[in-house]
């Protein structure tokens, strides 16, 4: 039975850690955001910037998979990465079920948007810069913060978590409620969008700690912020609020879509956990 000092160094631990994974994530999008606008009001026609947040994404994985200075904390950091490679099929069920999980987050978005009046999420006019540029700039952003951010929440703090909580439901929603509230300040606090990042640190928590890496995420997380970046985003202005306009039927039908896509997920996590423990169970 855990004793009052030591519940109370837990706390801390996890109390720092989440700190610790904050700062990473924040770190990383400001950085992000201050090479992509100097790019842009410099010289736009050399995407210099992508190049740039190249090296020093590698640069961060490395020392926080272990890497570098000082050696005595090493190891410590390559656990908490957690980055460790996992058998094709663990990767394929994650896979699918991440993909239907974006699938049903996708509809959640657009059917929220509709239902509450908030912030869109449209990205700035890009019609006066070269379409290349543009375009690295849009990959490059969907791999930012997946990596820097599979490596604060779902690694480094997941796996703090994991070490003093017993309950996956509890680690899990720990982990997913400091990612919605980071995104708070970009975002805006609104029920809608919070529960929406909440959601989405579920549904890559949930993938960490089944397959106990943060490997088998990172793709999904990728590719979904991707599809939001190029075709959900975009097209908040366009969406119409049902509470003044009524509903069309794409507002049912993205409802049906996000309903659908849930359940289809809910059953694929359920395949992906057997799947994992079947790994772990062979050794």
């Amino acid at each position: 039975m855990a004793t009052p000092k030591g519940v109370a160094r837990s706390v801390l631990k996890i109390a720092a850690m989440g700190i610790l994974a904050a700062m990473i994530a924040v770190v990383a999008g400001g950085v992000w955001s201050g090479l992509l606008l100097a790019n842009l009001q410099t010289n736009p026609k050399v995407p210099w910037s992508v190049a740039a947040m190249a090296i020093l994404l590698w640069t961060a994985w490395m020392y926080l998979g272990g890497h570098g200075w000082p050696p005595s904390t090493s190891n410590a950091r390559r656990e908490h990465l957690r980055a460790y490679r996992r058998p094709w099929r663990v990767f394929a069920w994650a896979g699918v079920a991440g993909g239907l999980a974006v699938a049903s987050l996708a509809g959640l978005w657009i059917v929220l948007f509709q239902l509450v009046r908030m912030p869109r999420n449209a990205l700035p006019d890009f019609s006066a810069y070269p379409r290349l540029t543009i375009l690295l700039m849009i990959l490059m952003g969907s791999i930012v913060a997946p990596l820097m951010e599979e490596a604060a929440f779902r690694g480094y703090f997941q796996v703090t978590l994991e070490r003093s909580v017993r309950s996956p439901v509890l680690v899990v929603g720990i982990s997913s409620l400091l990612f919605a509230l980071v995104h708070g300040p970009t975002q805006g606090f609104l029920w809608p969008k919070l529960l929406f990042y909440f959601l989405v640190g579920i549904t890559f928590g949930a993938i960490a700690y089944l397959t106990k890496s943060i490997l088998p995420a990172i793709p999904v997380h990728c590719v979904g912020l991707f599809v939001f970046f190029m075709w959900i985003w975009p097209h908040d202005p366009q969406r119409q609020n049902i509470l003044a306009s009524g509903a069309d039927k794409w507002f049912w039908i993205h409802l049906a879509q996000t309903i659908a896509f849930s359940s289809a997920a809910i059953w694929a996590f359920v395949q992906l956990g057997r799947v994992s423990a079947m790994r772990a169970k062979d050794g």
